[in-house]
């Protein structure tokens, strides 16, 4: 299982189904279902800066971020797929940064958090992690069955 490491909380945004871009200064060939681990590390004035941009940049219904103490760090958080890598050049999304490549993503959803430690670019996840985020979704399959 490949997952990404994304700082809080631009992780949380992405998860919830907010944010539909994640910018990266590299260009990726990667397409399909990659899991959100959000990393370890979080300043209080990256999580304000993000705040702001909320209320500046990005249009449409206001988002309530959690409070900085409630995001969850240093785990999965969700999964969602990658379905294409746009240019710089390209950008038509306010989540798109200048300069930056734009992983454009879909299907984002939440998974309850799995402590994981984070790495660079595209990595997989260890077998005891890859085994918990097996059970949970069988789990959550047998709950939708029920329902």
């Amino acid at each position: 299982m490949k997952a990404l490491s994304v700082r809080q909380p631009w992780a949380w945004l992405i998860v919830n189904g907010f944010k539909d871009i994640e910018n990266r200064t590299w260009r990726t060939g990667f397409r399909g279902r990659v899991l959100v681990h959000a990393s370890k590390g979080m300043t209080r004035a990256e999580y304000e800066d993000v705040e702001d941009f909320l209320r500046y940049a990005v249009a449409g219904p206001r988002i309530t971020l959690p409070v900085f103490d409630e995001l969850d760090r240093g785990g999965i958080v969700g999964a969602a797929t990658i379905i294409d890598c746009i240019p710089p050049e390209r950008a038509s999304s306010a989540w798109h940064m200048e300069d930056q490549f734009g992983f454009e993503i879909s299907d984002a959803r939440t998974i309850p958090f799995v402590p994981c430690k984070g790495a660079l670019g595209f990595f997989d996840v260890p077998p005891d992690v890859a085994a918990q985020l097996r059970e949970i979704a069988a789990s959550q399959a047998a709950e939708e069955r029920k329902s």
